[in-house]
């Protein structure tokens, strides 16, 4: 039976990750190339059919057409001794590159705006590193889709009570986290373009409402609109100098 084209491009993803091992896991392939781990991971396993854009990103990372991917060609049309050679030389640019490449996101998260916050269930796996106005580096521990925000608007800020944040502060917020009582979210609002951010209230009976900590906020607690979902939960903060 002949195979699958996703199945070819698994089967050509790995080898090419196993030749490479600046990109051989991965974690490191998901931060050279922007595409999510998650999806790397279901590429190589021939799970999903890979976009053209991840295509010729993964193209672009290990220096080889598109069509080697597919089975169609050896790297550059060479002959395997001479694709080793290839390879090897592509693993020392990567390792020592000589020209400009991009921001170095190792161990930083991306500071992304509000509205790419509403989004990110839809934008994280086709996210790349020009994408993000900055990369930070996190002093949390987080998930591997975590980002951080800029807070805008005074609706959480108290400097008298236990928790507050003033406008320009960073958050670090993790969509891996579950949400508890009182924890503070992202969340898209039905209908809104983009994220916001508050305290969670949550009943027994699974009831949830929305706070902001500014005491002096028009309408502090309201429900959760329904269609509304949380984005992920914050794991800290810190004030950029």
């Amino acid at each position: 039976m002949k195979e699958q084209p996703k199945t070819i491009v698994g089967k050509q993803l790995s080898s090419l990750m196993e030749s490479v091992p600046s990109l051989g896991t991965q974690q490191k392939l998901a931060a050279k190339t922007g595409i999510g781990q998650t999806t790397i991971g279901r590429i190589r396993r021939g799970e999903v059919n890979a976009t053209l854009d991840n295509l010729k990103r993964i193209a672009e990372a290990f220096n080889v057409p598109v069509s080697y991917l597919y089975g169609e060609t050896d790297v550059h049309g060479l002959t395997p001794e001479e694709r080793a050679v290839v390879l090897s030389r592509t693993e020392k640019e990567i390792l020592e590159p000589n020209v400009a490449q991009g921001p170095d996101i190792r161990g930083k998260l991306p500071l992304i705006s509000w509205v790419q916050a509403g989004n990110w269930t839809e934008v994280i796996d086709n996210f790349a590193p020009g994408d993000a106005e900055d990369w930070i580096p996190c002093p949390f521990n987080h998930g591997p889709n975590a980002f951080v925000l800029r807070v805008v608007g005074e609706s959480n800020y108290d400097p008298t009570g236990p928790k507050s944040y003033a406008p320009g502060d960073f958050i670090a917020v993790d969509p891996a986290r579950e949400p508890t009582n009182r924890s503070m979210v992202v969340v898209r609002v039905d209908h809104e373009d983009k994220a916001t951010f508050k305290q969670l209230l949550m009943d027994d009976d699974g009831t949830m409402m929305l706070k902001a900590l500014n005491p002096n906020w028009p309408q502090r607690i309201f429900a959760m609109p329904k269609g509304s979902r949380i984005v992920g939960i914050v794991i800290g903060k810190w004030i950029p100098e």
